[in-house]
């Protein structure tokens, strides 16, 4: 009935649809800008507060109710009493606010009760193993390094006996108190020792011997720089000083030496030639003394001076003190020109007598002299009186006398930071630490290390470190002690009590 035909296809082409794509028109718009600004606000500065309380305990609690159910009357006078001395006290409280009495006191609540502690003991076993005392101990100018000198202080007798000088350098690594870090062999007794100012490698020393020697330490195969030796110009007696004195060319330093032979030398160092140079030479002589009216001195025995002790001033480079072994003190000039009343000997300069000024003599050998870093008139000395003399250059008399030991006293020094303080080494083992800002005449700390009946023969105040002090004895050790604020800062009105002191009148 059906069957399938197949037709061609018509296409028709709308014309609707071309109408409208003639008529379309293109259009646009825009907004207006938009405008926007961001604004911050911050609080300046926030405070945060809050209150608890706190609870109470039980017994405090029953104080309280107790306390107010008590109801008895006050006592009798009690309240006339008080009413009576309030414009009196009122008073006084308004003329301690206004007073200055105190202005510049410093409190300090730190509890002082152990003013010195002992860091190290340095031993050199060779050297005890012999007997040899120490002699002499001196810090570096680094601070780091402390140089020992041992020999003897009951040998009055000539001898040969060999000794040495030690250093040990604190700051070292794997420090052994036992070992030092360099030992210097010396044919006989080390007296006298002194590191220079500049140099920490050159340490000058004096010996028994009459001879003077500057210690290079850098060089390990030869350490001698330079030495005196025995001539015309070198001590004969033994060397008991050696310091570094400033030469004329700025940045050089000479030696000065003291003997027993009353004879003060000036060398300078020629290091290219390994000797020394006499520079300046004086002579004491006991009819070239001046003698003030209090000296009552009495010229007896031999006609020159031995010295003992000697000590630089540190306020005028002309000026150096001088005490002899029949104890006088006296002030000399090393800018004098009178001609020393002594034979000559074949010297290559001409002996001069220093001596400008004589202090009242003491009764035994002055065996140390320290003139103050913090005033110009100021030193100290001491000997076998057992006694530490305070004294002006002004003046004859001592200002102060002190008494430290029963003994003697070996050495005498000034704090280099604290200008009322100083420091002496006894006889008895003790070095004792004196305050003269304190009203007790006390030691304000005294250090003791060992037998006390080894005696401390030397010490040195550190002056890079001034809380470190270095103690010689007898017995050949070294003690490193450590000194607590109180002993070395300085307060607000030590220099004016200096000055108080030195304007006094001796008696």
């Amino acid at each position: 009935m059906f069957t399938d035909e197949v037709l061609d296809s018509v296409s028709v082409q709308s014309l609707w649809r071309k109408s409208q794509q003639a008529a379309q028109e293109s259009k646009g718009c825009q907004t207006r800008a938009v405008h926007s600004a961001e604004a911050v606000v911050q609080t300046v500065s926030t405070t945060i507060s809050s209150t608890q309380t706190e609870p109470q305990d039980q017994e405090t609690e029953q104080l309280l109710l107790l306390l107010q159910k008590r109801d008895e009357p006050e006592p009798p006078g009690l309240r006339d009493f008080l009413q009576h001395v309030e414009g009196l006290v009122i008073r006084e409280l308004v003329k301690n606010a206004k007073s200055h009495a105190f202005d510049g006191l410093l409190v300090n609540w730190k509890d002082y009760s152990q003013r010195v502690s002992c860091l190290h003991c340095l031993q050199h076993p060779s050297a005890q193993e012999r007997g040899l005392h120490v002699t002499s101990v001196s810090w570096s100018c680094t601070g780091s390094v402390i140089a020992c000198a041992y020999g003897r202080i009951d040998d009055g007798d000539w001898s040969t006996e060999r000794s040495c000088v030690c250093t040990w350098n604190l700051n070292r690594r794997g420090l052994h108190t036992k070992q030092a870090d360099l030992v210097i062999d010396v044919p006989t007794a080390v007296t006298a020792l002194c590191c220079h100012p500049n140099q920490p490698a050159l340490i000058a020393g004096g010996l028994y011997s009459g001879e003077v020697v500057v210690w290079d330490t850098s060089r390990t195969q030869d350490p001698i720089l330079a030495q005196t030796g025995m001539s015309a110009d070198s001590h004969r007696e033994p060397v008991y000083q050696v310091a570094w004195v400033p030469l004329q060319r700025k940045g050089e330093f000479g030696v000065l030496s003291a003997s027993s032979g009353g004879r003060v030398l000036l060398w300078t160092v020629d290091s290219d030639q390994g000797r020394f140079v006499l520079n300046a030479a004086y002579a004491l002589v006991r009819q070239q003394v001046p003698h003030s009216s209090s000296a009552r001195f009495k010229a007896c025995g031999s006609n020159t001076v031995g010295v003992t002790s000697l000590a630089l001033s540190p306020w005028d480079p002309d000026t150096f003190l001088v005490g002899s072994e029949g104890g006088l003190l006296l002030r000399c000039s090393f800018s004098s020109q009178t001609p020393a009343a002594v034979p000559s000997e074949g010297q290559s300069v001409t002996l001069r007598a220093p001596a400008v000024f004589s202090f009242r003599p003491r009764s035994g050998p002055v065996h140390s002299i320290h003139c103050s870093p913090f005033h110009r008139n100021l030193f100290v000395s001491a000997g076998t009186d057992g006694q530490v003399h305070l004294h002006s250059l002004l003046q004859p008399n001592p200002l102060v006398s002190l008494r430290v030991s029963d003994s003697y006293v070996f050495q005498v020094q000034w704090s280099p930071t604290r200008p009322l303080v100083f420091a002496a080494a006894t006889g008895q083992g003790k070095v004792q630490i004196f305050d003269l800002g304190r009203r007790s005449p006390k030691a304000a700390a005294t250090i003791v290390q060992g037998d006390a009946g080894q005696a401390a023969t030397c010490f040195d105040f550190n002056c890079q470190n001034p809380h470190l002090l270095a103690v010689g004895k007898t017995d050949g050790t070294v003690g490193i002690w450590q000194l607590s604020t109180d002993l070395t800062e300085q307060s607000s009105r030590e220099s004016s009590q200096l000055e108080q002191i030195a304007n006094q009148v001796a008696e």
